[in-house]
């Protein structure tokens, strides 16, 4: 591992920035006529097609167990995580589900510490956790606070972030064994695999009108290409250098890069309640970020 790890820093930031813009294009791709498991097969299938192309030159894992792990990272990191959270944002509100899965770098790091050699929580990660979820609570909130609760919906989204979880601690047991591109290949192929039995439900759009439109093609060409195929090799490479639990803490900058492309896109007003949420989560994750972690040798 490189002694310099800034590098994976700033991956892990730049694709967790990423990933906060996709609200605003799932939104506009609901508004078009798609299913949430509609966004996700079409997202997926355009990552794992142009991933495919590049790499193939080994299809399956050494082992079944290494294929069962693999295939279990595309079932938690990829189809019942989105599947969980898009059905959450139909049910309550965007505000619920937004402050309830920033819960995830929680999750991962108890996880991480429950199954992970090495990956200990020490008590600048929780004080650090604590105050960037508050700042999170404000952003999301930007200045009303009303939160009405629906069971169904949050219960949907705490599943969500503890997926989420569960995808971080099943890539940390593969990704000294495999290629990130790999990893990422088979992400992709087990959550397009998993995804089919939900069209025996809830029939897949195939509509001509509907996905050849400019909003559809635009928004999907930048949730798959760019949010999918790059964004998942980036956030994987970061897991395999910084930890789990380091990476994940990036994720609380979410809702800020949210914010400001809610902003600039929808018009919606930032807040002076939304800009101290800004400077909590940041000063959050710069606190956690003293936390070392003491990895035995892999």
């Amino acid at each position: 591992m490189l002694k310099n790890t800034a590098i994976y820093h700033i991956i892990a930031l730049t694709s967790i920035a990423i990933w906060g813009t996709t609200f605003i294009s799932t939104k506009l791709l609901l508004a078009a006529g798609l299913a949430p498991s509609d966004i996700f097969f079409y997202r997926f299938l355009l990552a794992y097609t142009v991933l495919l192309t590049f790499v193939h030159n080994r299809l399956f894992a050494r082992s079944w167990k290494d294929e069962l792990i693999l295939a279990g990272c595309g079932i938690c990191g990829g189809s019942l995580y989105f599947i969980t959270e898009n059905s959450a944002l139909q049910i309550t509100l965007a505000s619920n589900v937004s402050l309830i899965i920033c819960t995830s770098p929680l999750f991962t790091s108890i996880l991480s510490h429950a199954f992970i050699k090495g990956e200990r929580m020490g008590k600048n990660l929780i004080i650090g956790s604590i105050i960037a979820l508050a700042g999170v609570a404000l952003v999301v909130f930007n200045g009303s606070f009303i939160l009405e609760l629906n069971p169904l919906g949050d219960l949907l989204t705490i599943a969500a972030a503890l997926t989420w979880g569960f995808y971080n601690i099943l890539l940390r047991k593969i990704d000294n064994r495999y290629s990130t591109l790999f990893i990422t290949r088979k992400v992709f192929f087990y959550g397009i695999l998993t995804i089919l039995p939900v069209f025996c439900f809830s029939p897949l759009q195939t509509s001509p009108s509907i996905l050849f439109t400019p909003t559809v093609i635009g928004n999907m060409l930048f949730l798959g290409f760019i949010a999918s195929l790059c964004c998942y090799t980036l956030f994987n490479m970061a897991v395999k250098h910084l930890g789990s639990v380091t990476t994940n803490n990036y994720l609380y900058i979410t809702p800020i890069v949210t914010l400001i492309t809610s902003a600039i896109i929808l018009d919606e007003p930032i807040t002076s309640i939304a800009i101290l949420g800004t400077v909590l989560i940041l000063g959050g994750v710069c606190f956690a970020e003293r936390y070392k972690h003491k990895k035995k040798p892999r």
